[in-house]
């Protein structure tokens, strides 16, 4: 049974976009307000309608705990509001200045991320009110956004049809074309679900576009996990859950030994600590050439685990490009910048930092000449 229980008709403009609190209801519009709502009889509250944004407002969302309301608009800022007495928590100017199309908050409400029409996408740290990590796509504005339901990763999407997955980090996990004519929404399925043999966990993604076209998608841990080994080592080797343990078995293409070492509780440690012995005597593998397998993953695992532990520090990347630096500068921020990266921003977007969003003081770069040295000498160790 489906049946109209009310009608609001207080905008006056567009609406185009409505959020649930657990007792509230909010609404933004072309007409530049945030409406809410109380959900016991739908009448708005006092402190109603929430007035800031100079431009038209394209979307709002409440943080889990329904006590936040970030909404976003045209003129290039999102407004953290405090539900309780409508005032205004923080506003954060997107770095590029570019019309904010969408926003959303990661499921512990520690994050908060804002996508642009110029494709940049950033996330906020949600107490401090401060930037935190900011990235971009190559191509159309960014109009969905949706994090995965354990946080750990996020999606958005874009009108030329993209699909980019980041992780926590604003590192890009995966970017593809899902739809023709450009993505229209996001969002994830709240329950992960089990493949029911090996208990990996997957997330089920929807994406709907203007191809008139909704694609389901499966995102899981073992490709997450394959990407983000690179980047974490220490989350993927001593510290591996059995789980994790299992999930790297399937990638390695021994998902028949999932169940033994499930059987004898093999954890990341005691993955790194197997010997042929061991396989036979412990584990009762009997096949040789399986054994012999299992040692050259093993083996291939600990060459890397080695590798991996000479990572580039985050000191060495810039900001702005995620990338080493070849040659970085000190901003009146007091951050370090690539210096080419650095100028670009400066003469293209507005005079503020990269990283906390305030006005720069100064537009005068510094040479790091200790950086830089300390960089050189990083390169010489590691690229031998």
């Amino acid at each position: 049974m489906v049946k109209l229980i009310h009608t609001l008709a207080d905008h006056g403009d567009d609406v185009n976009c409505c959020a649930f609190s657990f007792s509230l209801l909010a609404t933004c519009s072309l007409d530049k307000t945030i409406r809410l709502y109380s959900l016991s009889d739908f009448t708005e509250l006092p402190h109603s309608p929430l007035k800031f944004h100079t431009y038209a407002v394209h979307c709002c969302c409440f943080s889990p705990s329904g006590h936040i309301l970030a909404s976003c608009s045209t003129d290039g800022t999102t407004v953290l509001w405090n539900t309780e007495n409508g005032q205004t928590l923080a506003v954060m100017e997107q770095p590029s200045g570019s019309p904010v199309r969408v926003c959303q908050f990661s499921p512990d409400s520690t994050c908060l991320a804002s996508g642009a029409a110029d494709g940049t996408v950033v996330l906020w740290n949600v107490q401090s009110y401060k930037l935190y990590r900011c990235g971009s796509v190559k191509d159309g504005s960014l109009v969905a956004c949706a994090f995965s339901p354990n946080g750990s990763f996020f999606v958005t999407g874009s009108s030329c049809g993209d699909l980019t997955v980041w992780d926590d980090k604003m590192r890009c996990l995966h970017s593809e074309k899902a739809h023709d004519l450009g993505i229209t929404c996001c969002n994830f399925s709240s329950q992960p679900v089990s493949d029911g043999e090996q208990g990996l966990q997957f997330f089920r993604l929807a994406s709907c576009g203007q191809d008139c076209q909704v694609k389901i998608w499966v995102v899981s841990f073992t490709h997450i996990f394959a990407r983000s080994t690179e980047d974490h080592l220490k989350q993927f080797t001593e510290d591996w859950s059995e789980k994790d343990v299992s999930t790297w078995l399937c990638a390695q293409g021994l998902k028949d030994l999932v169940g033994i070492f499930k059987m004898n509780n093999i954890d990341g440690k005691e993955l790194l600590n197997l010997t042929k012995e061991s396989l036979a005597d412990d584990l009762k593998i009997e096949s040789l050439g399986l054994r012999s397998k299992v040692l050259r993953k093993i083996e291939e695992l600990r060459t890397r685990v080695k590798s991996l532990s000479s990572e580039i520090p985050d000191e060495f990347i810039c900001p702005i490009t995620r990338e080493l630096m070849k040659d970085p500068v000190i901003a009146s921020d007091g951050y370090s910048y690539e210096k080419e990266a650095m100028e670009n921003w400066i003469s293209t977007k507005k005079r503020t930092s990269p990283m906390t969003n305030l006005v720069l003081s100064s537009v005068v770069l510094t040479p790091n000449r200790t950086l830089k040295m300390a960089i050189n000498r990083w390169l010489e160790t590691h690229q031998k």
